[in-house]
């Protein structure tokens, strides 16, 4: 393994943890209210939600992540931000909004501390001008643009990222062990390689985000008393 490789291979890591401070872990991508009606309740029915939402993710915030890291590659801003307008058209529900746009501002302000990059800059200031929402799948893009990750690499840590909070929130919420939530993400990692080999060669009017039922949760958690995770 070359030096670059490694210098990559870590900085993958990092963005990918659930501790890196974007505020992952602040919500539950509507599990909290699908454990509540019990709806999920075993690692069964958790398995299942966590595939719908990453079939979800791939098909919306996905393409829309792939679309803008080539925008940079290509220096095209325009279509940069683009793919962050695509991306709150996908979002059905008030959470998704608030999630996709708290992590999104959260990221550009941490990666324009710890890395050099001008277009992460240019990024932030127009969220902060409203001339752009500022969505975290276009804030991924650009701080793994700028930190040497590949496109690919890329892909599979926005997709781990959602599997990740559903699986991390189960454990505060679901009647799962450790051992099933692993189990689970070890799992799906051919279903990610494969959702990748298709939406790679997608674009923005291939979007879409419809699973009316985690809408629905979300919709439901809005006004409900479930209060561990944000809403």
């Amino acid at each position: 393994m070359s030096a670059s490789s490694i210098i990559s291979c870590m900085r993958l890591l990092e963005m990918s943890d659930s501790q890196f401070p974007v505020g992952n872990f602040s919500f539950s991508n509507g599990l909290e209210t699908a454990s509540y009606e019990k709806i999920v309740h075993d690692a069964d029915t958790l398995s299942q939600y966590a595939h719908a939402a990453s079939l979800q993710s791939a098909y919306s915030d996905g393409i829309a992540a792939i679309q803008a890291y080539r925008a940079i590659s290509n220096d095209d801003y325009d279509r940069l931000l683009l793919a962050d307008k695509e991306v709150i058209l996908c979002k059905m529900n008030d959470e998704a909004r608030q999630m996709v746009l708290r992590m999104g501002k959260k990221l550009a302000e941490l990666a324009v501390q710890i890395m050099d990059c001008p277009t992460m800059q240019r990024f932030l200031d127009d969220i902060r001008n409203e001339r752009t929402a500022g969505t975290y799948p276009v804030a991924q893009a650009i701080a793994m643009h700028c930190a040497g990750i590949s496109e690919e690499d890329m892909f599979t840590s926005q997709q781990f990222g959602v599997i990740n909070m559903i699986l991390g929130a189960s454990l505060r919420c679901v009647r799962v062990s450790h051992y099933d939530t692993q189990k689970i993400a070890y799992n799906m990692a051919p279903q990610i390689a494969h959702d990748y080999e298709v939406v790679r060669n997608l674009d923005f009017e291939d979007m879409r985000a419809f699973v009316p039922g985690m809408d629905i949760m979300a919709s439901l958690h809005e006004k409900g008393n479930m209060r561990m995770f944000m809403n």
